[in-house]
């Protein structure tokens, strides 16, 4: 069995430390002034809802911006960017109900809002003909290739805008739910197209999947749904890429999914009024180009869907990356057979993201003077230091070979860009070391 390791990040050399923000580095300095091992993310709403912000402005009016809760589920940069986007991507129950309590606190119109996974909208009279829909959706669509009968409960009951379904299977639970509630569930397939008009780093399509129905089983499974009471079928949800730092790509991709939506409705009879085009937008790393978010926008504006179809995007990581940072005190640093270790009072059960993507993560080292005199406080200068956390396994090693001007025992390692698929990608149990905490500025 091979250790996943980062990439070497030689011969980069760890950031300056001007490049954390001077409020992130007082909040930081507070913490370690604290007396217990810093080991927290720190968060900025107002950087996270200005990247919202951008988006939502660059896009055409049918465009609508979902955030894609999975990114950062911290209650506080949820509620910060509700009012800033059109609506919430959800994949679990905590998730739904964290998305409903923002969108109450948010300002989402009122007849857009759900008061939690009890009676809310959708959740209205039967008439003589059949379950009736509420009277306007909840700003919420779901995703997920496995969502329980509890999860689907509790989507159906909350009246959202649309569950992406997986599989035929997925819509009987659905028509079932909602028959035995007396509703409509709004419903979107979700598809495995067969071949995919763009690049990426991370691609969920194409080809063999757990993610959705692949296209040439698209026209019985639309059968079935036709056949099925309780169910209303908007529309198509194709989520095929993440990653993605070419505008014009993105933009052909996001033409080619509005295209396909068309003519599979036309071909199958589907009145199509919602395609979702899941997320997919990158974040630039050092060395890369930042994803052109106006380029982006003046291309999808000559795009043009079938009148009253909304088309969604899903932005996740896009959205948080870069309001978050993560930083962790250095308990040692040692040498052994020549290497320089800096251990952190952190690691994969904190942040596992360096692990997981073919990426450097660098660092930035937050000079800490308080220091206990009684022991040694053992340093490294100019020289290259591999970065490694508290666990028992070779594989806690999160950023290898970097040059670092000067790193002690009691400064703070910190890691910009930490704000999306940080805390909640993390192994949190393993040792049973406290979990990170998190603050909001």
């Amino acid at each position: 069995m091979s250790v996943q390791f980062p990439p070497s990040a030689a011969p980069r050399s760890a950031y300056p430390v001007d490049v954390l923000p001077a409020p992130i580095r007082s909040r930081l300095l507070e913490l370690a002034a604290g007396g217990d091992p810093v080991s927290a993310y720190v968060y900025d709403g107002e950087v996270a809802v200005a990247r919202a912000r951008e988006l939502r402005a660059a896009l055409p009016a049918w465009a609508a911006v979902y955030y894609a809760v999975k990114a950062n589920s911290y209650p506080g940069i949820v509620e910060a960017l509700a009012p800033h986007v059109d609506g919430f991507e959800v994949a679990s129950v905590a998730e739904l109900e964290l998305a409903l309590y923002a969108g109450q606190c948010g300002g989402h119109p009122p007849a857009s809002r759900g008061s939690g996974p009890g009676p809310v909208p959708g959740s209205g009279p039967v008439s003589a003909s059949g379950p009736v829909s509420a009277p306007g959706p909840v700003p919420v669509v779901a995703a997920g290739p496995a969502k329980s009968v509890p999860v689907l409960t509790a989507l159906v009951r909350a009246g959202v805008e649309a569950i992406n379904v997986e599989s035929a299977l997925e819509l009987h639970r659905i028509s079932r739910i909602a028959v035995a509630e007396g509703v409509t569930a709004r419903v979107a397939l979700r598809v495995n197209p067969a071949a995919i008009p763009i690049g990426g780093s991370l691609l969920m399509g194409g080809g063999a999947s757990q993610f959705g129905v692949a296209e040439p089983d698209v026209p019985e499974v639309l059968r079935v749904a036709r056949t099925l009471p309780g169910l209303d079928l908007v529309g198509f949800h194709i989520h095929a890429a993440s990653g993605n730092l070419d505008a014009t790509a993105h933009a052909a991709y996001l033409r080619w999914c509005v295209e396909w939506s068309r003519r599979t409705a036309e071909e199958n009879g589907v009145e199509l009024r919602h395609v979702d085009i899941g997320g997919g937008i990158g974040v630039a790393f050092e060395g890369e180009t930042p994803f052109d978010v106006v380029r982006f926008g003046e291309l999808a504006a000559e795009i043009e869907p079938p009148v009253g179809v909304k088309v969604v995007l899903e932005p996740g990581r896009f959205v948080v990356a870069d309001c978050g940072w993560y930083a962790a005190e250095v308990t040692d640093v040692k040498t052994s057979y020549g290497k320089v270790y800096a251990v952190l009072r952190g690691g994969i059960n904190h942040f596992q993201l360096p692990t997981s993507w073919d990426i450097v993560h660098n660092v930035a080292v937050l000079p800490v003077e308080e220091w206990d005199e009684s022991c040694p406080r053992p340093a490294a200068e100019n020289t290259r230091v591999t970065v490694v956390g508290e666990l028992c396994t070779p594989e806690d090693t999160l950023l290898r070979d970097v040059h670092i001007d000067r790193v002690r025992a009691g400064d703070l390692v910190v890691f910009p860009y930490a704000g999306s698929y940080g805390w909640e990608f993390a192994v949190h149990s393993f040792l049973g070391h406290p979990v990170a905490e998190r603050h909001l500025l």
